[in-house]
């Protein structure tokens, strides 16, 4: 009888494990991506999460993302952006390295904050004083944009745009590179 019981109980853990990992292999919410670009002589990788609109309202006072909030520009962890070389972003020097980006959009202009990499958990830079900030326009999309996407794009050899979009916004900074 012990020896039913001990099979009995190790074939319901097996089988519990089993649904337990094919319970993980579904499509994530946000899913992952990371885009490598050259500008001029310099690599620049950016590593974030892709939220989707989902029938929402995004960037609104009582939207899921309130004006003057903090943002973690993607989802899930914090936003990596890597440079291999020094560049201007927004007219102010980035020294080569990683940098996470925050922000705080607004209906007219959003605040935009870098700051020094310092790991994925995204709230422990609200606490930090960025490296650079900027406040750029908003640029309002006439198509909507489902999933949240940054890109590089205008590039040319010395100079490119990283853009963010959402929904029917889109912010771009603006970079140089030497």
């Amino acid at each position: 009888m012990k020896k039913l019981f001990l099979r009995l109980s190790f074939m319901l853990t097996a089988l519990a494990l089993t649904f337990t990992i094919q319970a993980q292999d579904g499509p994530a919410p946000s899913p992952a991506s990371k885009l490598e670009q050259r500008v001029g002589t310099t690599d620049i990788t950016i590593t974030y999460s892709r939220p989707g609109v989902k029938g929402r309202t995004i960037f609104a006072a009582d939207g899921l993302q309130s004006y003057g909030a903090f943002w973690r520009v993607g989802a899930n962890s914090a936003t990596k952006l890597e440079f291999s070389k020094d560049i201007q972003m927004g007219g102010k020097d980035i020294p080569a390295g990683a940098y996470t980006i925050l922000a705080k959009p607004g209906k007219s202009e959003w605040t935009i904050m870098a700051y020094a990499y310092d790991g994925a958990r995204w709230g422990n830079y609200r606490e930090k004083d960025p490296a650079a900030s900027w406040t750029l326009p908003v640029t309002e999309l006439k198509d909507m944009v489902e999933t949240f996407r940054i890109d590089v794009n205008n590039i040319r050899d010395d100079s490119a745009n990283i853009n963010l979009e959402w929904e029917t916004t889109r912010i771009s900074i603006p970079i140089k590179v030497k």
